[in-house]
């Protein structure tokens, strides 16, 4: 017995016992209140439970985050919904802008020209190949429209003429165009002439005014308007003011360069006069 004793086998069956017994004391001491086999096991088990949690706390990340974007793209489609709502609310403002400039514009006319008889109208197509910018109007002959009836915006200021009409809608030609000649003076000189425009000075949105005198007295900064003669536009509609004043190569006489008031190609709201004082006398 002495012998098993001193022996190396007993030495290590001890010391196995020893670090048994260190580890079950560990084990306790670090988890009060259970027992020296549940703590072993928990102490075991604890990168296990570690792993676990960790993989839980991704999983709950990324649900969060799963959350947040989709109530980004919420926000996002009720913010896009916003938008849409106040740019048709800007595009009626400005609609109903032009329109009441346009009526007020309308009674500055009817003021002076109690004879017009005037209807709204408002472009609604326009012929991109055409250099002499005629366009569409929503106004026909459901409306009292014409061919022939002058079209007028601003404050007087000539746009063209009716040239075409249906009962839905109807087609203007612009002074632009060289088939549309209109009976002119200068405002200051009382100088007479006509519209009879070209290619060249349409595409720039200018008008030619020949027939003057070589002597004229028109200068540039004129204002040339309608004078009434043949009974298709009112007298004093404005055509537009003076650029230059050119001796015509092709014979004695002057002719002007003419700006409009308005940009034609850009016109979106007019008057069509229907009715006048004058209208259909050719004075023959």
């Amino acid at each position: 017995m002495n012998r098993f004793v001193k022996s190396t086998w007993f030495k290590i069956i001890v010391s196995i016992f020893v670090m048994l017994f260190v580890f079950i004391i560990y084990a306790a001491a670090s988890d009060k209140g259970s027992s020296p086999l549940s703590s072993i096991v928990g102490t075991a088990s604890k990168p296990v439970s570690s792993a676990s949690s960790k993989v839980g706390n991704k999983t709950s990340d990324a649900s969060v985050e799963l959350k947040s974007k989709s109530a980004y793209q919420e926000e996002i489609k009720e913010l896009k919904k916003q938008i849409a709502t106040y740019q048709k609310e800007l595009a009626d403002y400005e609609q109903l802008k032009q329109q009441n400039e346009l009526y007020e514009n309308a009674l500055g006319v009817k003021q002076k020209n109690p004879d017009f008889v005037f209807v709204a109208a408002s472009v609604i197509a326009r012929d991109a190949a055409n250099v002499y910018t005629s366009f569409t109007l929503d106004k026909g002959t459901k409306d009292g429209i014409e061919v022939n009836d002058p079209v007028m915006c601003g404050e007087g200021q000539l746009v063209g003429i009716v040239s075409k009409v249906a009962k839905q809608y109807c087609v203007v030609s612009t002074i632009l165009d060289p088939n549309v000649s209109v009976s002119a003076y200068e405002v200051r000189t009382r100088e007479t002439g006509y519209v009879s425009n070209n290619s060249t000075l349409a595409g720039s949105g200018l008008v030619k005014v020949t027939g003057l005198n070589r002597k004229t007295s028109v200068t540039a900064g004129g204002v040339v308007c309608t004078s009434g003669v043949g009974g298709i536009f009112p007298r004093d509609l404005i055509i537009g003011t003076v650029k230059e004043v050119k001796d015509d190569e092709h014979n004695i006489s002057t002719y002007l360069v003419v700006e409009p008031g308005n940009d034609i190609k850009d016109i979106e709201n007019v008057l069509i006069i229907t009715s006048f004082e004058g209208q259909g006398v050719t004075g023959s």
